[in-house]
């Protein structure tokens, strides 16, 4: 798999001996077929990958696909509520689909109704609508609406429904619930009318603990409440995460109402759900909206209204996702070719679950101390009690909580896909981290909301990290992850890279051929340049023809010293030494996430640097690329000759290409595109350059530009701004600048230096640099001192910093040949503290373009405090 062999250290405990010491036989893999055949055949777009969200959504089979494609392309499915020929079989093929769901629970339309929603979610909400509650009055005390606090946020949701008709909602602890069950419910009045709901879920979604399904006869039998109330218990059983991975027999577990999500269980499709309803309930749901399809009659000039009597075709508004209803029935013919059933599944998971479970609850450090902290209510020793859901915390050596965004992007740069947060399930999450009600609040006011990556407030855990399998999941998918816990914890200072099986890196080039071109440097206008001082026009009459740039992919000798620039050593400037502040490099990312173009002089335009990050490429559905996903972009050089007004983009094994740098205004199609979740206007620059970038990249890609005529705010805006101005980003993620310390990288070097056993330098100063990819290089006194700076002034012109950067896995990957490390983040990590911050932004201060200004290599950077900073003590000098 993605890990290959592990490295030394800690040893894995192998899965044969494993399965050798159990108690029980433990099931794996489908009979004699081949597991890993399996994968192959079914699943090839896994190679590379460990996925491990299965609770988040599962993953389709290519057969499962490929038999719904046929049968779409050789039958014709009208509207099912039309009388035609192909809308009877359309009508006819979903009937039969609702009795092959309930033939998959055990039961048959004789006791259940199948009715098609949008998912578990809007199932949860029909029932909270429909449902008979009672408000309180002078001789009732209303119904009751009860939920496990371990719900998923849908099931908590539903409260909102019943304060609206004043109806009672309780929040039951699984505690409280196992209490009940241990003690003799007092008998309720028989006489009395009062209906009440109780919720659970029969697997949380947090820490996949399967609660009992005999809940559901003894409180609908009044043997066991979840609050001391008369009247009639019904129970709703949430069960989109259990049926999932294990078998669910309603014809002994007759819960009144259950939700369920088909992507949960076949991958595909999504946005199709389902609620099966008990037909002994399904008189008393009250109903009022009706949409088209539901009604029997109806008048539109009075009000008059019969529904219609089947059960789901009085629930089911509108016309149904047929087409998405019949995939279920490739869906189900897939699982059950695949793996003979979900008892199969439910063995094959768990089994990888308690192998995990074990494994990783067996991590230690030297000095005994566990390396993570799982989260659950069960030993594992149960697939009846524990679903194929692990629930944890990475811990450092100091038993410390590493946040799980930090572990979420290490994860990644292992090809691992894990889920982080609370997993929409509050409660939960509270009671496990032990996070109160008014830390919740708290985190608010802190600025955390669910889905951030706001992981640690004070040190304290805002959520955790959860992996999950399914019934395709493998012996080496959990070892992959294991080792990458051994690998981020336990052999921090191996400097061992990854293993180079990412899929997205299949194919790219070695690192001699990306050592293709190597650019002159510019000159620059003067020997002191000015960065306000107006030019000829053409910008600058002592350019050359193109404005060149230093070579950033160019391999440099492996030495212990750090590497200068001719210009350096010319004013003199050495990392780390004394004097003054200076630009040491300049560069520009004329294309989102493509390689630096490095200038020594370059004109400013309202924006930031001209022309920085002007353009990106986008995939066939406009979505834009970056290294994250496609790593192989960082070895695309563009090179702007402003003269010529082009863009010249090459790459190894590619003819050069160019592309013009301003739009022409009559041919432009302007489009819309998205960039940090802020929408952008672009034009594309057309078809000879997207089949340039598709050849490339082996897949359709487009290259875009920010349109000329179109500004995009930034959220953060300058202390001196003009009232009723804000400041302009290109396609730039935070800010307008870039700005990184020298010290800052030099420290860092060092570090990943002293890790390597053999002494020799691991990174050079200027690929080290180059991976964060900055548009200001600056010397600097002392490491991250740049970060108690509140502006900066270069001449006449002046920046605000305006906020650290907050670093992503991008700088693993080396720019020079794609391929990641994961160390440089990992020891950035461990010197920042876990915050993993790196430059700073600046954004300018009412700049005035009035005439051309410019930013030069060898000009002076003047900071400025912060107002509560404290003034760096400077080295002595020898």
């Amino acid at each position: 798999m993605a890990c290959g062999a592990a490295p030394p250290g800690p040893q894995l405990l192998a899965f044969a001996r494993f399965r050798e010491s159990s108690r029980r036989p433990l099931a794996y893999g489908y009979g004699p077929r081949s597991l890993r055949e399996l994968r192959q055949r079914e699943f090839g777009r896994l190679a590379g990958t460990v996925y491990l969200d299965h609770a988040g959504a599962t993953l389709f089979p290519q057969s499962q696909l490929t038999s719904f494609t046929n049968d779409l392309m050789e039958n014709v499915y009208g509207n099912p509520h039309s009388q035609n020929i192909s809308s009877k079989l359309t009508h006819e093929t979903v009937e039969h689909v609702r009795y092959r769901i309930l033939a998959h629970f055990h039961t048959s339309s004789e006791d259940y109704s199948v009715i098609f929603t949008a998912g578990s979610t809007a199932a949860l909400k029909l029932v909270a609508e429909a449902f008979p509650w009672v408000s309180p009055g002078l001789e009732c005390s209303g119904s009751r609406f009860c939920y496990l606090t371990d719900s998923h946020t849908s099931v908590v949701g539903m409260r909102k429904v019943t304060t609206a008709m004043n109806v009672t909602s309780i929040p039951v602890r699984p505690e409280d619930m196992r209490l009940a069950e241990r003690r003799a419910a007092v008998a309720s009045d028989p006489d009395c009318q009062l209906l009440h709901l109780f919720c659970y879920p029969a697997q949380s979604n947090f820490s996949g603990t399967r609660y009992p399904l005999s809940w559901i006869g003894e409180v609908k039998a009044g043997r066991m409440c979840p609050v001391s109330v008369p009247g009639k218990w019904f129970v709703l059983l949430d069960a989109a995460s259990y049926v999932s991975t294990s078998p669910l027999d309603l014809s002994v577990h007759q819960a009144d109402f259950v939700p369920l999500s088909f992507y949960k269980l076949f991958g595909f499709p999504t946005g199709l759900g389902a609620l099966l309803v008990n037909n002994r309930v399904a008189p008393l749901l009250r109903k009022t909206y009706f949409g088209g399809g539901t009604a029997a009659a109806y008048l539109a000039g009075e009000d008059f209204y019969i529904p219609r009597s089947s059960v789901a075709e009085r629930f089911e508004d509108g016309t149904i996702s047929f087409l998405d209803v019949i995939a279920l029935k490739h869906g189900f013919d897939a699982l059950e070719r695949l793996t003979g059933g979900m008892e199969n599944i439910k063995q094959h998971t768990f089994t990888l679950a308690q192998y995990t479970y074990t494994a990783l609850s067996a991590l230690r450090y030297p000095d005994g101390a566990p390396v993570v902290r799982i989260y659950s209510d069960s030993e594992f020793s149960s697939p009846e009690e524990q679903g194929p859901i692990i629930n944890f915390n990475v811990l450092d050596h100091s038993g410390n909580i590493i946040g799980y965004s930090q572990v979420d992007k290490m994860a990644s740069l292992y090809n691992i896909h894990v889920r982080t947060g609370c997993f929409c399930n509050t409660g939960a999450c509270q009671r496990h981290l032990g996070i109160s009600d008014e830390m919740v609040k708290k985190h608010l006011q802190a600025g955390h909301v669910c889905g951030d990556d706001v992981d640690l407030i004070d040190g304290q855990p805002t959520g955790s990290v959860r992996i999950s399998f399914g019934y395709m999941s493998t012996v080496e998918d959990a070892q992959a992850f294991l080792r990458f816990i051994i690998a981020m914890q336990l052999h921090q200072s191996d400097g061992q890279p990854l293993p180079q099986t990412m899929p997205a890196e299949a194919g790219a080039p070695s690192e001699s051929e990306a050592q293709d071109a190597i650019p002159a440097i510019m000159d620059g206008c003067s020997s002191s340049p000015q960065e306000d001082a107006p030019i000829a026009s053409g910008v600058c009459s002592d350019l050359p023809s193109t404005v060149g740039a230093a070579d950033l992919h160019s391999p440099l000798p492996m030495t212990t010293g750090t590497q200068h620039t001719p210009l350096e050593r010319a004013a003199g400037v050495l990392d780390g030494g004394l004097g003054p502040y200076v630009i040491t490099n300049l560069y520009l990312y004329p294309i989102k996430s493509c390689a630096a173009f490095e200038v020594t002089t370059w004109p400013l335009g309202n924006q930031g640097l001209l022309y920085d990050r002007s353009w990106m490429v986008v995939n066939h559905n406009g979505v834009c690329l970056s290294q994250k996903q496609e790593p192989r972009l960082c070895l695309i050089q563009p090179f702007i000759d402003l003269q010529q007004k082009v863009m010249v983009l090459k790459a190894k094994g590619m003819e050069p290409i160019e592309v013009p740098l301003e739009e022409d205004g009559e041919q432009a199609q302007i489009c819309q595109s998205k960039v940090c979740a802020d929408r952008v206007n672009t034009y594309n620059c057309g078809e000879k350059i997207s089949s340039w970038l598709s050849r490339f990249f082996g897949r359709p890609c487009q290259l875009i530009k920010q349109s000329s005529k179109f500004q995009r705010s930034a959220k953060r805006q300058g202390k001196d701004q003009p009232a009723g101005t804000t400041a302009s980003l290109s396609l730039v993620n935070e800010a307008q600048y870039l700005l990184i310390n020298r010290s800052s990288v030099l420290e860092l070097q060092q570090q990943l230096n002293a890790s390597d056993e053999n002494g020799k330098e691991l990174l050079p100063m200027k690929d080290l640099i180059s991976r964060f990819r900055a548009n200001i290089i600056t010397n600097g006194t002392r490491a991250f001192e740049e970060e108690k700076w509140d502006e900066i002034s270069i001449g006449s012109l002046r920046f605000q910093v305006s906020g650290p950067c907050h670093r992503c896995q991008m700088i693993c990957i080396d720019q020079q040949t794609g391929q990641r490390n994961q160390n440089v983040f990992q020891k950035l990590s461990e010197r920042r503290e876990r915050k993993v911050n790196f430059g700073v932004y600046l954004m300018h201060m009412s700049l005035d373009l009035s005439s051309p200004r410019f930013l030069s290599v060898g000009s002076q950077v003047c900071p400025v405090l912060k107002e509560n900073a404290e003034c760096p003590d400077l080295p002595a000098s020898d």
